[in-house]
């Protein structure tokens, strides 16, 4: 979001990294080759219980998981019971919240559903647009990529209309009595750079006005971020911005949501977290 304003200004002297999977995110931390990563949050804590000098600023995704089928007529997970679900990172994030979700719907995840793991999101998203399964767990921007592929041609010959699904966040807040959003992922600072109070503070601050200038400007904001990642289109960026939370808080106003959300990945998945619950150290950004 180079062009919105300050961050624009502070970018002239950042070098900015992409990262494609959880493990080269990862590298990048042991290696020390970066002052702040832009991370799934149970990434960040199980960095921390592991040991790295890494202390998460904010929370700026609050979820982007759906369903997304062929079928107009799936309104809910156990709609799913029986059918073939691409899902992406076994074992990971997306997986884990499912499963959770399902579970707590009388399914059995193992066994209702024929669940079909790919590496990562877009080999999920290039099954489905192939036709070689009916149905996926996404996230945003996928899901607004897998939308626009049907209207195109040719790929529109190979895959008709698809549909958007089941809201996840909504399953999660329904579930906890909370808002429909899960503390997906945020900004963290590393090394001699999470002690260097005035320019994590800098970095917060463009980062939050860079945020809000995306939402209110999402087709600028889908050219822009086309521009710098070719896998995405504008107008998928574009559109998943319509449907994305846009709450912002920093990592300590977030740290209840937070660890309700890794005490569901401990109880699933422990390594995903390290572990444990990361302690106050791990949670920065100001107070109010």
């Amino acid at each position: 979001m180079l062009e919105s304003g300050s961050l624009n200004d502070l970018a002239q002297n950042i070098e900015f990294v992409l990262w494609t999977n959880p493990d080269q995110l990862r590298a990048l931390v042991v290696g020390k080759q970066a002052d702040f990563i832009a991370a799934p949050t149970n990434v960040a804590a199980n960095l921390y219980n592991r040991g790295a000098d890494i202390t998460l600023l904010n929370v700026s995704g609050w979820g982007s998981l759906w369903m997304v089928s062929r079928n107009p007529n799936m309104k809910t997970l156990a709609d799913f019971k029986g059918q073939e679900v691409a899902i992406p990172f076994r074992a990971d994030m997306p997986d884990i919240v499912f499963s959770f979700l399902v579970d707590r719907q009388g399914l059995d995840p193992s066994k209702d559903f024929r669940l079909r793991y790919t590496s990562t999101p877009l080999d999920a998203l290039q099954l489905l647009i192939m036709r070689q399964v009916d149905h996926a767990l996404l996230a945003e921007p996928a899901v607004s990529m897998a939308l626009r592929k049907t209207r195109s041609f040719p790929v529109s010959l190979v895959a008709p209309e698809l549909f958007r699904s089941v809201n996840l966040q909504e399953q999660w807040g329904s579930l906890h009595n909370s808002e429909a959003r899960i503390p997906q992922a945020g900004l963290a600072a590393l090394g001699a750079a999470r002690i260097d109070s005035h320019m994590t503070q800098r970095l917060e601050e463009a980062y939050t006005q860079s945020s809000d200038w995306c939402f209110e400007h999402p087709r600028k904001c889908g050219e822009m971020v086309a521009r710098h990642i070719g896998l995405l289109s504008p107008e998928a960026v574009t559109d998943s911005l319509q449907v994305l939370s846009r709450h912002h808080s920093s990592a300590i106003q977030a740290r209840p949501e937070l660890e309700a959300f890794f005490r569901l990945l401990l109880e699933r998945q422990p390594a995903s977290v390290g572990g444990k619950l990361p302690d106050a150290g791990f949670y920065g950004g100001a107070a109010n």
